[in-house]
């Protein structure tokens, strides 16, 4: 009787590194379809020039990327237009998340009450937020000049002078997101452990020195999160100037999202404004790199 060969048996490694990526399988799947694969045809349909109506297009190379960064005298307003809003939202956003944070993150009567108001703004619609704003800043019969024409001020027709347009959509831009940041902001506070702060009391510091020794460096982290989180959110704004504004007046606040939305589906420019969606790829990653080897240099 001949002996029965015996099948050899993967490894307990082997075996736990099939299962691993069994598991992440799905998402890896997801990830490489819904991402990558777009990614990289971002990229390619931004070397062709290719009209999204006739769906005929030739390779054209890095023509389009010329085009934006030397000939079209719009795209550096755009640009521009962008890191204002960028410039004007993320520090304000976060100082008064911070500061609401702090006045809401220990057991108050009333904290659970007004953390609630204040987060309500994030999970509202976001085309229901920019409609009810566009109805309160109208110029004669919006809410907001109605209060202000009570104090003797006549205020200006917000979303259509330039001087107002850009300022209207930064500051309702950050009613619609502090609350989130806030939460971000609560959650590392209540997280730092009390003996550090009575330690330092015990030292003689005050509150200010507490929270500029003590709360604000273990604060870090999170801010560095925060940060990241809110300049990115604020590149890639799209409703609140397609609702709002529509990008003017006068493409005054004709940001990067919203311009290539145009160039794209209004004047069917496809190559063209996939090499903005690469730029605006860049620059978002070249700012997150930025902020992160910052906060690595500081330590």
């Amino acid at each position: 009787m001949s002996a029965v060969r015996k099948r050899p048996s993967l490894s307990l490694k082997a075996r736990e590194a099939i299962s691993g990526w069994l598991f992440v399988s799905p998402i890896l799947t997801g990830f490489l379809i819904f991402f990558v694969g777009p990614l990289i045809a971002v990229f390619y349909y931004s070397t062709t020039e290719w009209n999204l109506l006739s769906q005929q297009s030739r390779f054209v190379g890095m023509e389009n990327y010329v085009d934006a960064l030397t000939r079209n005298e719009t795209f550096w307003d755009v640009l521009v237009n962008s890191l204002v809003f960028a410039a004007g939202l993320v520090p304000l956003n976060m100082a008064l998340a911070l500061g609401l944070a702090i006045a809401l993150s220990k057991s108050k009567p009333g904290a659970v009450f007004f953390r609630t108001v204040f987060f309500a703004p994030v999970i509202t619609s976001a085309v229901a937020w920019a409609i009810i704003w566009t109805f309160l800043l109208q110029h004669e019969s919006g809410a907001v000049n109605q209060g202000l024409s009570i104090f003797g001020i006549d205020g200006p027709n917000w979303l259509h002078e330039p001087d107002w347009a850009m300022a209207s959509v930064i500051v309702t831009r950050i009613f619609k997101t502090v609350g989130l940041n806030m939460i971000l902001y609560i959650a590392a506070l209540q997280s730092i452990p009390r003996d550090y702060e009575e330690a330092a009391r015990l030292e003689g510091a005050n509150s200010w020195d507490v929270f500029r020794r003590v709360t604000w460096p273990l604060l870090a982290p999170t801010t560095l999160v925060i940060m990241v989180i809110t300049v990115v959110g604020s590149l890639k704004v799209f409703d609140h100037i397609y609702l709002m504004t529509g990008g003017g007046p006068q493409n005054g606040t004709m940001v990067l999202a919203f311009y290539i939305y145009e160039q794209g589906f209004k004047f069917f420019n496809t190559g063209y404004a996939a090499a903005l969606a690469v730029v605006l790829f860049v620059l978002i990653l070249a700012l997150t790199v930025l902020q992160m080897f910052l906060k690595a240099v500081r330590k």
